[in-house]
């Protein structure tokens, strides 16, 4: 009985004992978890529309770390680094008794390490609470780190941490960081060389550097080569051929692409750890690469910005702030897709455009190229030549500046600034100034980002978009009435696309604009395809003079080049509209064959003719609405000349709803058949025509 009372109070001082050690083991656990959180201090990471790294910033204490999971990783790496590392990591928790056992019989037979048990999750351990000896107390520490990690983490999460925090030489950790530096490639797909020099790398990092240590990289890659062959991880081929397979010997530069963006992502949201731009990084890659080069062909100091968007979303794909955001000589730092400028010749298409709306011009019409005097505004050309009577087609592309500032006086600058508005760009003119003749030449600023925006409205068959910064503010079509109207967009493009390229260039089938400020202080030119519109600024940031730049010799090459190698396919222009033709100058009826304009802006054939005319539909034209085809019958655009405002329109004898001072207006149509056109100005004058609607 004595016995069995002794037996049963050991048993239960036993049990206690145990209980109480179990206790104060939760309690340390719990008193002194794994310092987890310093897997938390990643570099920020800026991407692309596709989730790809465009620019990585190191962390606070200067280490290259991106975040990496499994899921980033080539499964051949994985296999590889479990098969090397830890064989058993599935099924251990923490400790693997069996390595334990190895490494002691090794250390007791041979009387020094040869070879370790950690587990993976005794390295991790080590990663997060870093050692300075390999004492007996350190590695049990990093042991009951290892269980911690276990009882908190999946086995996934601890491999994650793994491959976020090995270290890979210098300022490197982490197997992305790592390929990146080494391969110049995420780490998705590997070699099985390059997979298993990630491997061997993090046990012994600066004395395997292989930009320092090539023969000691080469020979510990080889070791893991051999035991994947041995563990049939890899086949014996396999390992031979990779071994045969170059070490790098350099460490490349991690992704640093649209360093002015990037920047402005952190400011927006400086917590956040990862930034989704819009930009695509083939784009990016490329607009780059043109802009560097340029800069070298045209001298120090001088700069080059370029912004491309999707003109039917707005999306920014590629912004280029400088030609080197590190070049100090040429203010690299300065984004100059964001200050404004003067943009010379580039707004002219606007004017024509307008020209073209209000039926004053047609692309044949005749204009005046002579030397001129608006009220004390004596335009001249660059050149410092006229051409005397051209076509308006050619005047715009030859960006005559005396036919630009006669239409533009006849449509008025103001009506000019009201449509940059509907774009919701508006220009700044100089301090106490009101809209005038010069804005058509660039008396005005605006910066490349609002002047691509224009832009992206012929683009888009004359809808204005609003580009998106490319971050966090989202691209949209702006609601309201368009820039110009389809008509005369096609018109605009259609005069554009025939623009010869520069030198040395090769057509793209785009449509092109260029402009120069005055003093060569500023060159400009804005190009667009169906789909995408590219604009690109070249000069100083400090706005001196470069003499010689100008838009068709400096910042057009730069625009084709650039289109060229976005890797964007070229998409076709809209084609002509319902309403759209390009009427030779002898067709053209008498008031569109030659331009003119009165002191008072009302615009006719010569200064005495005043008599209204019906400019479009022309008398006995066919007319196709869709009435014969049982589609919606679209509305006809009627356009006049001459006359006095205001004006009243007639359809087949019906008067149409409201008087008019504007020379353009719409009628929708009944149905298919002839129908009769009237106009009648203040004056009583009247003009018809005759049309037959399909």
């Amino acid at each position: 009985m004595a016995l069995r009372r002794k037996l049963l109070i050991g048993s239960l001082c036993g049990a206690a004992s145990i209980a109480a050690l179990a206790f104060g083991l939760v309690s340390a656990d719990r008193a002194f978890p794994p310092p987890i959180h310093v897997a938390d201090t990643v570099s920020k990471e800026v991407l692309d529309r596709n989730g790809r790294l465009l620019r990585a910033f190191a962390t606070p204490d200067g280490y290259w770390r991106l975040k990496t999971t499994a899921a980033d990783v080539d499964p051949q790496f994985i296999r590889m680094l479990v098969a090397y590392e830890d064989r058993r990591f599935r099924e251990h928790s923490g400790i693997d008794p069996l390595a334990v056992l190895r490494a002691a019989g090794q250390f007791i037979t041979s009387g020094h390490i040869v070879s370790g048990a950690s587990t993976l999750s005794m390295q991790v351990a080590r990663l997060i609470e870093p050692r300075d000896n390999r004492s007996i107390l350190a590695k049990l520490r990093q042991m009951a780190r290892a269980v911690q990690l276990e009882r908190r983490l999946s086995k996934d999460q601890i491999l994650d941490l793994y491959l976020t925090l090995a270290p890979y030489g210098g300022n490197l950790e982490g197997v992305r960081a790592a390929s990146l530096a080494w391969f110049g490639k995420e780490p998705k797909r590997l070699t099985v060389a390059e997979a298993a020099l990630l491997v061997a790398l993090p046990q012994l990092p600066e004395k395997r550097r292989p930009d320092r240590h090539r023969a000691a990289a080469e020979e510990a890659r080889g070791r893991v080569l051999a035991r994947m062959a041995v563990s049939q991880v890899i086949g014996e081929g396999e390992a031979e051929r990779a071994s045969a397979e170059a070490v790098p010997d350099r460490r490349r530069q991690l992704p640093a692409y649209a360093a002015h963006l990037s920047e402005l992502a952190l400011r927006k949201d400086p917590a956040a750890a990862s930034h989704r731009t819009t930009l695509d990084r083939s784009v990016q890659d490329g607009l780059e690469a043109v802009a560097r080069e340029a800069a070298q062909r045209l001298g120090p100091k001088v700069s080059i910005a370029m912004v491309m968007a999707d003109a039917r979303t707005g999306a920014i794909l590629g912004e280029v702030g400088s030609a080197d955001y590190f070049d100090g000589s040429r203010a690299g730092w300065i984004d100059m897709t964001r200050i404004r400028r003067s943009p010379g010749s580039a707004l002219k298409p606007f004017i024509y455009g307008l020209a073209f709306e209000e039926g004053l011009v047609a692309q044949e019409t005749i204009v005046e190229d002579r030397p001129a005097d608006f009220s004390g505004y004596r335009p001249r050309n660059f050149d410092m030549t006229y051409q005397g009577d051209v076509s308006v087609r050619k005047a715009l592309q030859m960006s005559l500046n005396v036919p630009a500032v006669r239409l533009l006086d006849a449509v008025g600058p103001t009506r000019l600034m009201v449509r940059f508005r509907r774009a919701e760009v508006r220009p700044v003119l100089p301090p106490g100034e009101t809209p005038g003749l010069a804005i058509g030449l660039g008396g005005l600023g605006i910066t490349l980002r609002d002047l691509t925006q224009l832009y992206a409205a012929l683009a888009n068959r004359g809808m204005p978009v609003k580009l998106g910064d490319g971050i966090g503010e989202a691209p949209s079509i702006i609601d309201g009435d368009p820039l110009l109207d389809p008509v005369a967009v096609w018109q605009v493009s259609d005069v554009l696309s025939g623009v010869i390229p520069p030198t040395g260039s090769r057509r793209l089938g785009i449509a092109y604009k260029t402009g120069t400020s005055y003093g060569y202080r500023d060159a400009w030119s804005v190009g667009y395809d169906g789909r995408h519109v590219l604009g690109v600024w070249v000069g100083r940031a400090d706005n001196g003079a470069v003499p010689g730049l100008t838009g068709y010799g400096s910042a057009a090459p730069i625009l084709f080049e650039a289109f060229a190698r976005s890797g964007l396919a070229i998409v076709a222009l809209p084609g002509a509209p319902r309403g759209a033709v390009r009427i030779a100058q002898s067709e053209l009826p008498a008031s569109l064959r030659r331009f003119s304009a009165t002191a008072n802006g009302l615009v006719s054939a010569f200064a005495r003719e005043s008599a209204p005319h019906i400019v479009y539909p022309p008398e006995g034209a066919h007319v196709e609405l869709g009435a014969t085809t049982g589609e919606a019958i679209s509305p006809l655009v009627l356009k006049l000349q001459g006359g006095r405002a205001p004006f009243r329109w007639l359809a087949n004898g019906k008067v149409l709803p409201d008087a008019a001072r504007r020379r353009t207006t719409q009628w929708l149509p009944e149905g298919a058949g002839f129908s009769t056109l009237t106009v009648i100005d203040a004056a009583g004058r009247a003009a018809s025509v005759r049309v037959f609607i399909e």
